[in-house]
């Protein structure tokens, strides 16, 4: 009797194991699963690459391109300039103040970016801008569309990136004064949509990745060249020649990766430009005052697909020396 019950314990034996054993194959599936729930999908890069787009986007001195490689940039900004000025004029008496005047501004700038990689270390640049441009002050508005200062550039880095450490690029770009010069606008005749003068500018930035943050930061010096032949009148003088002062550039700021789709950055823009030197007809020789412009900076940046990244930003000024505020957007332009 007592090998009656031998059948039915085998037999629950059995079930038991089945019964385990199906519980870990779940589980292992399960497991799986969520393993594959969880890692990266075939297209959708990786936060690292997310955040070299945003600082490309941020700055193109942050990115190089392979050699013989090209890539398109458009960029849309708007920006705002509101300020009180003095409207003055300088006598054989000294400086006359008349009065105090409302001034604001409104830029739209558009600005088309060419990179071609001449070696898979050195990535040359052209920019092209379009300004439109929008005054207002009590004598009236002023209106101006047309061409900026066209800009041609390079980007050089000395050494091969590495994850491990800090990367440095050298920069170096060339403006060119083909939009129209402040110094030969005539009043009530529109705006100035350039500089006026040509200028050199020489700097390094570096910027470091450490997953999910992006660390960067950039020095620059810019020299420009003397405006002569002028004879803009201002108030009861002629101006003739202009010579602008050297201008210290710096900037420092972060990206992070909230995801493989969206990044937020956060940066800060500063320039120390030196008095100008002006020249009047009859001799008379001005500097004008040291110029501090401080701009802070707030960007999102959204993967559109593998290849594209739109990036848009909100800049503050911090100083009266700089634009109120800015709002830019940066699109790859894909053929």
């Amino acid at each position: 009797m007592k090998y009656q019950y031998l059948p039915f314990m085998l037999a629950t034996a059995l079930l038991v194991h089945s019964t385990a054993g199906a519980q870990e194959s779940t589980a292992a599936t399960s497991t799986a699963a969520a393993r594959d729930a969880l890692a990266k999908k075939e297209g959708e890069g990786d936060q690292s690459a997310l955040l070299k787009e945003t600082l490309t986007a941020v700055d193109k001195q942050y990115s190089l391109i392979r050699k013989g490689k090209s890539q398109y940039t458009y960029d849309l900004n708007y920006t705002y300039i509101g300020q009180e000025k003095l409207v003055t004029d300088i006598t054989a008496e000294g400086l006359t103040l008349f009065e105090i005047e409302n001034v604001s501004a409104h830029v739209v700038t558009n600005t088309l970016s060419v990179d071609y990689g001449v070696w898979d270390n050195l990535t040359a640049n052209v920019t092209l801008p379009v300004i439109g441009k929008f005054a207002e002050s009590r004598n009236g508005n002023n209106t101006s569309f047309s061409l900026g200062d066209v800009a041609i550039g390079a980007r050089y880095q000395p050494w091969e990136a590495r994850r491990d450490r800090a990367n440095f690029t050298a920069t170096s770009n060339l403006r060119l004064p083909t939009g129209r010069s402040p110094f030969k606008i005539i009043a009530g005749s529109g705006e100035a949509t350039g500089s006026g003068v040509a200028a050199l500018s020489l700097g390094m930035n570096v910027n470091r990745i450490v997953d999910p943050v992006a660390l960067f930061g950039s020095l620059s010096l810019t020299a420009s060249t003397q405006a002569t032949g002028l004879h803009q009148v201002n108030g009861t003088r002629v101006l003739t020649r202009v010579a602008p002062g050297t201008q210290f550039g710096f900037g420092m700021g972060f990206a992070y990766a909230l995801s493989y789709g969206i990044s937020t950055t956060m940066s800060f823009q500063g320039a120390i430009a030196q008095g100008a030197k002006l020249r009047f007809a009859d001799g008379l020789n001005v500097r004008t005052n040291t110029q501090t412009s401080a701009i802070l900076n707030f960007g999102m940046g959204y993967r559109m697909s593998p290849k594209n990244t739109v990036n848009m930003s909100v800049g503050i000024g911090l100083t009266s020396d700089s634009p109120n505020f800015s709002v830019g957007l940066n699109l790859p332009l894909a053929f």
